[in-house]
């Protein structure tokens, strides 16, 4: 048995132990620590990397470890709480202060599940259940109770009609208005990731959330683009898809370019989910178009900046495959334009003497005769 082993009364806890339980791979292991304190967990080596309450590394997995603590409220907002991480403190305390049943277990080193307040029943039952009252005190648990949502919706896993009515209340008093915008983003990003970005925006959306993302989503939502939205992330994720800005513009397609960017202010949106969102909503008619012309698909290639960043047309041309879940009609045609095109050099003209602005002259022209080829 190792030193730490030894000296260290410690459990796998949260996400790790419901995912174990649901045969979901288990990606991140997290730990409690109870009865220890900061000075015994230097003294083993650990690494101390909590600022606000006594989180360590693992000196040699790299796992994390944190002390048992319990939270009480002392201001507003997903931020404001004051963490008593003393020795006394105990396991049940510790899964106490968690958001849902389902990440309030705990595992002993011997596989013995710890569930004081019902976990593993809500998994069997696919219930998403809020664990105690405080759970009003964090906001974030809003967008996180979301996500869960989503991320379980093909298990069949539903919100709890009781936890369901605090996060309208807590919705109804604001609490949403004390997230960051990043905060929000990020909560965003992870749902992206999990694939089913549509159920995120449907349940704040039945919650009457759905501003905390785009007051001008929440004006357009109804089934229609719900249901346009399932097929679209779907369709991704039978590409494996993983590119968020890609995934995300699915969304903002609905959109006009003003509400878009209204969205990259509200949320803080990277500058590349930003211009993804943006330049897939100005194009997709032009490259949607059974037959564009070589004027129009020229102005595309001009404005995406295809001569310099070729990847930009490719993001948008598979963000439109995506949305129509296939690819775009004239998907070769624009492809083999595009790759000629680019191949068109500046110097084949320098060498035949033409010089200053004459050049871009004619460079234009060269790429627009071989677009000609492909459109009228």
């Amino acid at each position: 048995m190792s030193k730490i082993a030894q000296h260290l009364h410690y459990f796998l806890v949260g996400g790790a132990v419901r995912d174990a339980l649901l045969n979901r791979p288990v990606v991140d292991k997290d730990y409690v620590v109870v009865g220890s304190s900061v000075n015994e967990m230097l003294s083993l080596g650990f690494i101390q990397v909590g600022k606000d309450f006594p989180v360590f590394l693992h000196p040699k997995s790299k796992q994390e470890y944190a002390l048992a603590r319990t939270e009480k409220k002392a201001g507003q907002g997903y931020t404001g709480f004051d963490c008593d991480a003393s020795a006394n403190v105990t396991l049940e305390e510790d899964l106490l202060r968690r958001d849902l049943t389902i990440n309030a277990m705990a595992m002993a080193d011997n596989g013995t599940i710890i569930d004081p307040y019902g976990g593993q029943n809500d998994l069997t039952d696919r219930v998403l259940r809020h664990v105690s009252a405080a759970f009003i005190e964090d906001p974030l648990r809003v967008l996180r109770v979301a996500r869960f949502a989503a991320r379980y919706h093909y298990l069949g896993f539903t919100i709890a009609p009781e936890t369901k009515a605090l996060l309208i209340d807590m919705v109804k008093a604001k609490e949403l208005n004390t997230l960051t915008a990043e905060r929000v983003w990020l909560e965003c990003e992870k749902s992206l990731s999990d694939g089913a970005f549509s159920e995120f925006l449907n349940v704040l959306a039945s919650i009457g959330g759905l501003h905390v993302i785009s007051s001008e989503l929440k004006s357009k939502w109804c089934d229609e683009l719900y249901h346009t939205l399932q097929s679209r992330f779907a369709y991704a994720n039978k590409l494996q898809v993983s590119d968020t800005a890609l995934l995300f513009s699915q969304v903002t397609l609905a959109l006009s370019s003003n509400e878009i960017k209204a969205i990259a202010s509200n949320i803080r949106l990277p500058n590349e989910v930003r211009d993804l969102a943006l330049f897939s909503q100005t194009h997709q008619t032009s490259l949607s178009a059974e037959k564009p012309t070589s004027e129009t698909v020229f102005a595309c290639f001009n404005q995406l900046d295809l001569w310099r960043r070729p990847e930009r047309f490719e993001q948008v041309l598979k963000t439109l495959e995506v949305s129509h879940q296939q690819p775009v009609v004239c998907y070769d045609s624009l492809k083999n334009a595009a790759t000629q095109a680019r191949a068109v050099s500046p110097q084949q003209f320098i060498a035949q003497g033409i010089k200053g602005a004459e050049i871009k002259t004619a460079l234009e022209q060269a790429r627009l005769e071989i677009i000609k080829g492909y459109f009228s």
